[in-house]
């Protein structure tokens, strides 16, 4: 089972003894300074739970899978997230 960001909200929210407005602008917060960073090419690291950090990719030839036409995919960036040891470790339990 998933869990929705509104369900998340609520868990914090509980745990935390905050309100969920509260939490809320706290998430919106947290992933607005990720997005930042990110897009500036900074990498992102909570020791432990996690790293965020953008990816170059190369331009590559590719195949339409209608067509099998030979197509040129463009350079682009990607993101990758590492998991961190104690996010493993739960994992792995």
């Amino acid at each position: 089972m998933a869990m929705n960001r509104k369900e998340l909200v609520a868990a914090v929210a509980e745990k935390s003894g905050n309100s969920q407005a509260a939490v809320n602008g706290v998430l919106d917060a947290v992933f607005e300074v990720f997005t930042e960073q990110i897009s500036q090419g900074e990498k992102v690291t909570i020791p432990g739970w996690m790293a965020v950090e953008r990816t170059d990719r190369k331009a590559r030839q590719g195949r339409n899978p209608q067509t099998g036409e030979t197509i040129q995919i463009p350079a682009g960036h990607s993101v990758k997230l590492t998991a961190g040891s104690k996010l493993k470790a739960a994992v792995s339990k």
